[in-house]
């Protein structure tokens, strides 16, 4: 099941080039994340479908020794992310970000606009291109919801809407330009405009300001945008939502799928009462168990 080898399609080589094409990625870029992913392969020794967080880690540690430029670095990572979130599907590999670096994020975040935009994709758990694309009816705050419409797959869904981004929407509504819309009827202007005329903010647009952004809040984890939404999940999970809501807020088909960041959720587990508690004369209550372990 590896991809190690050019001359012969193995299975899980001829699903990544199927997920890819799906994808539309050009042949460069198909050809890129190929050879990124023999090259992860051909490190690994075995087949990527077995590798573990620290596998990955070791691997760009050896990409850094070996000399490669930052450039080069982040096209084979770019590659191997694609292996592991589209293909394998391996959200236990993600990069979560913590609640205190989610905050540094935000603040660092150069404009309004900028934080609006990395508050939808960590609050709402939306991907950069639901973000980019939303349009200003797809907000019903008499409902507080955000109806995110033709997602991928082209599944309708909807989000809750937090009233602290409804509130940063509001005020980014009075910093938006208008000058490019404003013969379209408001319900169909997008609420983050790019460049062109009646086109949206694209999404390397956006990943460009997300890099930024993390620079400035001093944060070197290999994070992507996708890495918000990953983190919305794992942060609900810990917080004890249910994994069905959680599924439905991502657009899952498959519980399974979401099932994944359960792998990654850690504060779950520390939050968990164990029966042995039961047994004493008084519940324990979490955080003050009689202090600090002495050994």
């Amino acid at each position: 099941m590896n991809i190690q080898s050019n001359r012969s399609t193995t299975p899980l080589r001829q699903r990544m080039i199927e997920d890819m094409a799906a994808r539309k990625l050009g042949r460069h870029s198909q050809r890129s994340h190929l050879s990124s992913c023999e090259r992860f392969a051909a490190f690994l020794g075995r087949s990527p479908e077995t590798a573990t967080a620290d596998d990955i880690r070791r691997f760009q540690l050896f990409l850094i020794e070996s000399g490669a430029s930052i450039c080069n670095r982040n096209r084979i990572m770019t590659g191997v992310r694609f292996l592991f979130r589209v293909t394998l599907r391996r959200h236990d590999l993600a990069v979560v970000m913590s609640q205190d670096e989610i905050k540094r994020l935000l603040a660092m975040a150069a404009t309004l606009k900028v934080r609006t935009m990395l508050s939808l994709a960590y609050g709402c758990g939306l991907r950069a291109g639901e973000v980019v694309r939303l349009r200003v009816g797809d907000l019903d705050s008499a409902q507080n919801i955000i109806r995110i419409v033709q997602a991928k797959g082209r599944k309708d869904r909807n989000v809750m809407l937090p009233g602290d981004i409804l509130g940063l929407l509001r005020l980014w509504w009075k910093e938006r330009p208008r000058r490019q819309d404003r013969d379209v009827a408001p319900p169909e202007r997008w609420l983050f405009p790019g460049r062109n005329p009646g086109r949206p903010l694209t999404t390397r647009q956006f990943a460009r300001r997300f890099q930024e952004t993390v620079k400035k809040a001093g944060i070197t984890k290999p994070v992507t945008l996708h890495s918000l939404r990953h983190s919305f999940a794992t942060h609900l999970l810990e917080r004890g939502v249910d994994i069905r809501v959680i599924q439905a807020l991502l657009g899952h088909d498959k519980l399974e799928t979401t099932a994944r960041y359960t792998r990654v959720a850690t504060g779950m587990i520390s939050a968990v009462d164990s029966p042995l508690d039961d047994l004493g004369t008084r519940r324990r209550k979490r955080g003050k168990a009689g202090g600090r372990p002495s050994g």
